[in-house]
């Protein structure tokens, strides 16, 4: 392969793809290619499409590496192929449906490194349906780091678990510096028939947990409040945002990923600060295969 002019024609599930410049370097840090990122997503597919499925995804490019300029990107860009499903959603934005591997390939292949989402779906028609999630992004201000995110993290799940038994609780290493954790609302639609539920309910939670560790957690956006302090984040379940989806990458010099952890990593890390770290492209590998062997796919699905 030489320069940047690399191209080759490829059969993705009987879509055949036009992949270009595979040597491109995207990752600086570590020397990362176009080509690993599109091997990571197309190993991971298995876990990652089911997350994706009906949902509207938005995804971060870096056309020139994480090195250069980087751009959101929601409605579906020029030149899509026909057979990517398109639905328009709300003031005419219109999102390319990520529900199969040859979709996913050919939006990598556009450098689109990082896949947000939000934490509703959507019908065929577009129509929004009720919140299947709820998610609380712990975000700790240095000092604090992963080990003190682990101790509120088990408050999250304790509390949750406390006001209904029933909450099927994942935490998830963000591939940035805290955990993200999600709870399970399929089939509670009559309790959450909205964002706005799913807000005032995370809401709440953020606030008790500062009231009772005020030193340690807050739930203020205020950035000069965070320092020292986990910051847990409610605000991801409104409608309007979204979060990194499990098993995407990070746009960031050295890749790392998010990645679903056990909440037996999550005690070691809460006695251990050293116990667990993010997840590096490098051990993603061994993650999705263990996740996919401990029963598909490790995460609350439709």
């Amino acid at each position: 392969m030489a320069g940047e002019s690399t191209e080759v024609r490829v059969d993705v599930e009987g879509r055949v793809l036009r992949l270009t410049n595979l040597e491109k370097v995207l990752h600086p840090g570590t020397g990362t290619t176009k080509a690993e990122v599109l091997q990571h997503y197309a190993s991971v597919a298995p876990l990652l499409l089911p997350l994706l499925r009906g949902r509207c995804v938005t995804r971060i490019r870096w056309p020139h590496g994480v090195g250069g300029p980087s751009f959101f990107e929601k409605n579906a860009p020029a030149g899509t192929p026909s057979w990517v499903r398109v639905v328009e959603v709300g003031d005419g934005v219109r999102f390319p449906m990520v529900e199969d591997l040859a979709t996913l390939t050919w939006l990598v292949n556009l450098s689109a490194i990082e896949l947000h989402v939000p934490q509703w779906r959507v019908d065929d028609g577009g129509a929004v349906l009720p919140p299947d999630r709820l998610v609380v992004d712990l975000d700790p201000g240095e000092p604090a780091g992963l080990g003190e995110c682990a101790h509120v993290a088990l408050a999250v799940r304790d509390r949750l678990s406390a006001r209904d038994a029933s909450f099927e609780t994942v935490p998830v290493l963000s591939g940035s510096k805290g955990i993200h954790v999600y709870a399970d609302l399929t089939g509670r639609a009559d309790e959450f028939p909205d964002s706005d539920a799913v807000t005032r309910l995370a809401r709440a939670l953020a606030e008790e947990l500062q009231r009772a560790a005020p030193t340690s957690v807050t739930a203020s956006m205020a950035k000069q409040r965070r320092r020292g302090k986990v910051f847990v984040d409610w605000s991801q379940n409104s409608a309007s945002k979204t979060t990194l989806s499990p098993w995407s990458l990070r746009g960031r010099e050295h890749p790392t990923c998010a990645v679903p952890v056990s909440w037996t990593e999550v005690e070691a890390l809460a006695a251990d600060p050293l116990a667990l770290e993010q997840v590096t492209l490098a051990d993603v590998p061994e993650r999705a295969y263990a996740a996919i062997g401990a029963g598909f796919p490790l995460f609350p699905s439709p």
